[in-house]
Parts: C-alpha cells; structure tokens; sequence
C-alpha cells in the first residue's frame, strides 16, 4: 500500500488535466509552448466583440474549470480588432431580454454574476489587455480580473444606466468601489460615463498604460512573470485578497498566518531558499 502523501498526490493528478487543447467555441484560445500562459480572445472585431448568451456560458465553465487545470497559470483576456468588449449583444442579449418573464431574467442575471465569481475563485492570475471600447459587461470583464493593462485609447463605461439597468451588475457596487473609491465608482455608475485611460490609470483601476503596438507584448511579459514564479504561493495570494474582504483585523491577521505557513511547508519554498543559497535562479514546481 502507498504512503498517504503518494495516495494524495495520485487523486490530485487524477482530478487535474491540461487545458493546452481546450476547443473554444465562442471565442480564441491559445496557450504558450509551455502550456503556461494562455490567451482568451473575444473575436467579433465586427461588432467590438460584444457578448452573447453562450459566450457567456462558455466563459463561466472555462474559468471554473480552470480549477483543475495541471497547465495554465495566467490568463490574458483580451478583444480583437482594437477594441476589448461594448458588452452584451444589442440584438442577441438586449432585445430577448425585454421579453423574458422574471425567472428567466433572474436566471441570466445570477449567470452573469458566476462568471465573475469564477475569474475571482479560479488560481489563475487573469490580465485584462484593454483596448478601444471597453463597456458594460466588457467593463465588468475587466473589473472582475486580477491586473488590468490598457492603451490610452481605452474607454471604459459602466453603461447600465443608459439602458434604464441599475449600476449594481455582476458585483460593480462592490468590486469597482474597492478599486477606485466610493466617489468615482458612484460617479460612473450614476452617469454611466466613460472613464478615460489616463483616468483609469491615476485612480488604480489601469496598472499602467501602453501604446497599442505595445500592449499585447506588455500582458504577455506580465503573465509570463507570474506563471514563471511561485504560482501555488500566487493563487493563495489571490484567495487571501477575495476572502479578506469580509473579515475584521483578528480573523485577517489569523488566515494570513495560516496561508503563510502552508506555503511555507512546499517545496517551493525551500527550493527559493536553496537558490538564494547558491545564488541561483529558483525554478517553482507548485508544490
């Protein structure tokens, strides 16, 4: 009979797969030769690749399922065509919206909030590359990842207001003040107005700007520098930052205690130890 630890490393193998050869439907999917850093495209350039019902979906089971993933530590997020998102399809979201009965509505609604909860709950650093019109659900797209690069050409518009919707949509009311403050993030979602690049920048909600020649290479060193480090350590970073929302001091200071210390008892940690030691590169294995 194997050790415990061996048995537990075999479950956890089997549950795990690569998402190298994930078949996209409803937008690109490309992964690096390394199977480290992938890339999701919204790819309808035609229309500033708005979202539909299964795009939607789609996006949701990708990124929950991305909890399994044995390859993918970064993803970038980004639209083709010069622009990022204009949000929900007009005729394809908008228009059989007006026409649903409230269980369907509340059905597409609590939809479009797990597709947030699954950016925030998978391990995986998300980095929105944002360009051109980045609005409505698009906007959220980028609110709800875990660095945002933009171009100063990007404009960014909570619109829900302009269609007689609440601001409150998939987790703005709580996530967007918590990026740029109470004051901008009421102002935008009162007036629906476009936040401008350099605005976006100065009040935290952009990490920085690039030029649009620029920026797919920018996201792209960005990722690699996260799927090249400690990336066990970087997805219990991620769930300290969601989880400390809610907790006072004590109950912060205790789960932090405690997420360090698991980190600490990986092998990571004393591979980084042995290199610093040698004066060498550590080379993190997850575990």
């Amino acid at each position: 009979m194997g050790s415990l630890n061996s048995m537990g490393q075999s479950s956890m193998a089997a549950m795990q797969k690569p998402f190298k050869d994930y078949k996209a439907k409803h937008f690109l999917w490309s992964v690096s030769d390394d199977g480290r850093v992938a890339t999701l495209t919204l790819n309808r350039p035609e229309r500033k690749n708005p979202l539909t019902f299964e795009s939607y979906a789609e996006m949701r089971d990708l990124f929950r399922d991305l909890v399994y993933a044995s390859d993918i530590r970064t993803v970038i997020l980004k639209g083709s065509g010069g622009n990022f998102c204009s949000g929900g399809d007009v005729f394809e979201i908008i228009e059989p919206l007006t026409k649903m009965t409230m269980p369907d509505l509340l059905a597409f609604t609590r939809m479009t909030g797990d597709l947030v909860k699954a950016m925030r709950n998978c391990p995986q650093q998300i980095i929105a590359a944002v360009d051109g019109v980045c609005a409505g659900a698009g906007a959220i797209l980028a609110m709800a990842a875990d660095l945002r690069l933009a171009t100063p050409e990007a404009k960014t518009a909570f619109l829900f207001t302009r269609v007689g919707l609440a601001g409150a949509d998939m987790g703005a009311c709580g996530i967007l003040p918590r990026l740029i403050g109470q004051g901008r993030a009421a102002e935008l979602l009162y007036t629906g107005r476009s936040m401008s690049a350099t605005e976006g920048e100065t009040w935290g909600f952009y990490n920085a700007l690039h030029a649009q020649a620029e920026l797919d290479a920018a996201a792209e060193k960005l990722a690699r520098t996260i799927a090249d480090g400690p990336w066990f350590a970087h997805g219990m970073t991620k769930n300290m930052l969601n989880q400390e929302w809610s907790m006072g001091l004590n109950e912060l200071l205790e789960a932090e205690a405690q997420a360090q210390a698991i980190c600490m008892a990986t092998q990571d940690f004393t591979r980084a130890f042995e290199a610093f030691a040698n004066k060498q590169r550590p080379s993190f294995e997850g575990n």
